[in-house]
């Protein structure tokens, strides 16, 4: 988890989203797939442990240039979050990186450890 891993930022990150239910589902759009999957948190001051189930997406191929790809590979191995500057921090296993998500202006939060 350090700048030498660098950094990746999606063209449309409108295309990026998670909704997580109070019904511990979580609804993603990964790109031009959608989703939806387990999740379930623990949480202890400004984050917690944060895990997912298996994610059921679409596979379609997205135009290129496309995060898609990494998220359905990393997201199983998320296991921390943390809240900082109004960002949603999700830490994956063994230093492997930070996915970071911004609120989406249109819609309401639902977030680990935080209620809508």
């Amino acid at each position: 988890m350090d700048d030498a891993q660098g950094r990746q930022a999606p063209a449309e990150p409108d295309r990026y989203t998670i909704v997580f239910g109070a019904d511990g589902r979580a609804t993603l759009r990964i790109d031009c797939n959608h989703g939806s999957g387990a999740w379930q948190a623990t949480p202890s001051g400004a984050g917690g442990t944060l895990a997912f189930g298996p994610i059921a997406t679409a596979r379609m191929a997205c135009p290129e240039p496309s995060m898609g790809p990494l998220l359905d590979r990393q997201l199983p191995y998320v296991r921390s979050y943390t809240f900082s500057s109004g960002r949603l921090h999700m830490s994956l296993m063994a230093d492997g990186g930070i996915f970071t998500w911004e609120p989406h202006p249109e819609a309401g939060r639902e977030t680990p450890g935080r209620s809508p």
